[in-house]
């Protein structure tokens, strides 16, 4: 058949060919039948939305955070709107068969909060978790404001840290002491967040007694570590270092290898100490937890960071 010929086939629309049309179009109706698909423009539409929906979900789970500035005032207010804005919660379990639940709220009004509530609960903790991050490289400062919720029946702690699961809660690794929330007053809280392949940064908040609500607000993930004025005057050249994945060594990248590393517990106890092997720092001896290190460089000078052994 030739081209002219199959233009009048399929494109001059008479009475004869759009009968041909009519069979072809009823034979691919058949055949998008059997692979489920039944094919009119309702149907391809509602396919291409549905495809596009799935592929934006996709994108949108998987996108990473540089930074945070967060004040919670667009979330949707209430005791079950969690997950939301890329936050999600794992909350404690009710201990009795009766309510009231432990809850993660957003609290109503201007100035919105999250507030978590521990119900029955009297010791078990709950988490918020941020959207995820970029995975952190030691240069940036977690910032938010927390105190107890007016009301609370008791005391509790926060405690921060990072995990790498946003639901699995034994991933968490703390970057600190917790803070205890004893008073309606908030408290301004700044935590360096170090160098780690985690990229959930986690609140956990620990009551003391059933009925106890503590709250957290402002919350900004931003850079604003910087060395000390006088290591920075003296140091003219860049060391970058992470945690491997295996978590069994420190990966450093530097124009010439420090003179020496020294690393400390969060109790200030020296756990090691020694140069680089092929730019790699041994640390499977050491324990889970936070760590502070001081690299002497090769020209002399200190530069002091933290980092998270998983």
């Amino acid at each position: 058949m030739d081209k002219d010929s199959i233009e009048s086939t399929f494109f001059f629309i008479d009475a004869k060919f759009s009968t041909n049309i009519r069979l072809y179009l009823e034979q691919l109706k058949i055949i998008y039948y059997f692979c489920g698909i039944i094919l009119n423009k309702d149907n391809v539409m509602k396919l291409r939305l549905l495809f596009g929906t799935l592929m934006l979900t996709a994108m949108t789970a998987n996108a990473q955070v540089a930074t945070i500035n967060e004040n919670f005032d667009g979330f949707t207010a209430g005791s079950t709107t969690f997950p939301q804005n890329g936050w999600t919660a794992v909350i404690a379990p009710n201990p009795l068969p009766f309510p009231p639940a432990p809850l993660m709220i957003v609290t109503t009004g201007t100035d919105k909060a999250v507030q978590a509530y521990s119900g029955n609960n009297t010791s078990v903790p709950s988490y918020l978790i941020a959207p995820q991050i970029v995975a952190p490289t030691g240069n940036k400062t977690l910032t938010f404001v927390a105190a107890k919720a007016t009301g609370s029946n008791g005391n509790g702690t926060l405690e921060v840290g990072l995990a790498s699961s946003p639901t699995d809660m034994t991933t968490f690794v703390s970057l600190g002491a917790p803070i205890s929330l004893t008073g309606e007053t908030y408290q301004n809280v700044s935590v360096s967040v170090p160098a780690s392949s985690s990229t959930y940064i986690v609140f956990k908040f620990t009551p003391t007694v059933a009925h106890t609500a503590l709250q957290i607000d402002n919350v900004v993930y931003n850079t604003t570590t910087t060395l000390a004025v006088s290591d920075a005057a003296k140091s003219k050249e860049e060391i970058k270092f992470a945690v491997n994945a295996e978590n069994t060594a420190l990966q450093f990248v530097a124009k010439k290898d420090p003179k020496n590393v020294q690393i400390y517990s969060a109790g200030s106890q020296k756990v090691a100490e020694g140069k680089l092997k092929g730019q790699s720092f041994d640390i499977s001896a050491l324990q889970t937890g936070v760590y502070y290190i001081i690299i002497e460089t090769a020209e002399g000078s200190v530069v002091k960071s933290k980092f998270i052994k998983k």
